[in-house]
């Protein structure tokens, strides 16, 4: 009789038997664990080799059948290596992988601090999933920190203003000699805290140095409590000399008007400026905002009305604003429904214009300079060669001009004379009526 046969009717394969034969007679027992096999009969110890056959295979494990290549070899390694493969970290891009070693790992890896930042030698980044991010909006990083950490500090500048007014007037907000429309400090505390105000920072015609303003302190209309300038600017004075208050220029970014004024400013930086550092990452996000809230400060110095204090993150958040046009026309096809986007764009834009309290011209600098420093730091993605040089032709043209434009109006700013280089920027901030003799002058309004 053939041995397969009781082999075929014992539903295993010749292979499965052959196998466990060779496992029965070959393999050694464990210490201490009882023998698996079953005990054979005295016919079946004198039967032939053959006859073994026809014992069914048993197993104490859960898996009681396996391919014949399998059979006999340990399984923990296998199942260890699947385990392993489900919860790998060496994620690879499908149509750049390579073997998962050491030497593999991506360009990104590798990089500095500094250079992800930047986004410098990031690595091998598939052009499809950078498009899709974009259209999800992802972008360097999941978290604005600059943009927290900046609102934090606002609010708590803010907070030191409503004291500082509320130990010199007795109200946190001023309604004496005229009540703040922002519900805020007076001028005169705002002067104090760094406010941008050019008579703080040099010698300007018709403020001189003797001219007397309200104290922060005086709530009389017209006023009966008078400083000094030198008094009312504060930070200890100009030590006997000139106005040089230069730090004036950046102080203002920290400062607010009053309860409306940072409000709104700050649902504008947490929204719109901290997707932008989302995008582009907190070192770019960082030159950006400072660069464009400090030259909206200076084109403000040159042009605007030198009597009236200005303060705000204005200028700083329409810089971020700004960087949203590169977005937009860099990216246009890639935007969701760019059309509208670039309509309300232009619509917060004549809303910047409208707020006559707020001087437009710190408005249109930080604009102005987010456009161009936006142009040189924000990741742009260039699906073709010619895409890439045009974009870089707009960077180095950029770098040059911004750092032209600082020098240029801050040297102006210094002169006797600023309005000199351009008569008609006044009205830029101004809306001329009577109260200010239509924009002309010192623009300053005290009660005195």
């Amino acid at each position: 009789m053939d041995p397969s046969s009781s082999l075929r009717g014992a539903g295993h394969t010749e292979a499965q038997s052959l196998i466990f034969n060779y496992r029965r007679t070959k393999s050694p027992p464990l210490p201490g664990v009882p023998s698996r096999e079953p005990t054979p009969s005295l016919s079946e110890r004198n039967a032939p080799v053959f006859g073994d056959l026809s014992v069914p295979y048993k197993d104490e494990d859960s898996y009681s059948t396996r391919p014949s290549s399998f059979v006999g070899k340990s399984d923990d390694h296998l199942v260890h290596n699947a385990a392993d493969m489900g919860r790998s970290d060496n994620y690879q891009d499908l149509e750049y992988a390579e073997p998962l070693d050491e030497n593999s790992k991506l360009a990104a890896d590798r990089a500095s601090p500094f250079q992800k930042a930047l986004g410098i030698n990031t690595g091998k980044y598939p052009m499809d999933q950078r498009i899709e991010d974009k259209k999800r909006g992802i972008g360097r990083q999941k978290h604005p920190f600059i943009v927290w950490a900046l609102t934090i500090i606002m609010i708590g500048v803010f907070i030191d203003e409503l004291v500082v007014n509320s130990r010199a007037q007795g109200t946190p907000v001023s309604f004496k000699p005229v009540v703040n429309p922002m519900l805020g400090p007076s001028e005169s505390a705002l002067i104090n805290l760094g406010a941008r105000f050019p008579p703080c920072m040099k010698v300007v015609q018709g403020l001189p140095l003797t001219t007397q303003m309200p104290c922060l302190n005086d709530t009389a209309n017209p006023a009966d409590r008078l400083c000094s300038i030198e008094d009312v600017c504060g930070f200890g004075g100009f030590n006997g000399g000139e106005p040089n208050q230069w730090f004036r220029f950046i102080t203002p970014i920290f400062l607010h008007a009053g309860f409306i004024h940072i409000i709104l400013n700050m649902l504008a930086q947490l929204t719109i400026s901290a997707q932008i550092e989302r995008e582009m990452g907190s070192a770019g996000f960082f030159i950006t905002y400072f660069a464009a809230g400090i030259f909206g400060n200076v084109l403000g110095g040159n042009f605007a009305l030198v009597g009236a204090p200005s303060i705000g993150a204005s200028g700083a958040i329409f810089g971020t604003v700004a960087v949203t046009w590169v977005d937009l026309f860099a990216h246009w096809k890639y935007q969701y429904r760019p059309g509208k986007k670039l309509a309300i764009m232009t619509v917060e834009l004549l809303f910047g214009i409208a707020l006559g309290y707020i001087p437009l011209t710190a408005h249109l600098g930080g604009l102005c300079m987010g456009l161009l420093v936006g142009t040189t730091l924000y990741p742009v993605i260039s699906p073709t060669k010619r895409h890439k040089l045009i974009m870089w032709a707009f960077r180095l043209a950029a770098i040059p001009l911004a750092v032209v434009l600082f020098v240029v109006l801050i040297r102006n700013f210094y002169t006797s004379d600023p309005y000199a280089a351009c008569s008609g920027c006044r009205y830029l901030s101004c809306i001329p009526t009577a109260s200010n003799n239509h924009c002309q002058g010192t623009g300053v309004c005290f009660l005195l």
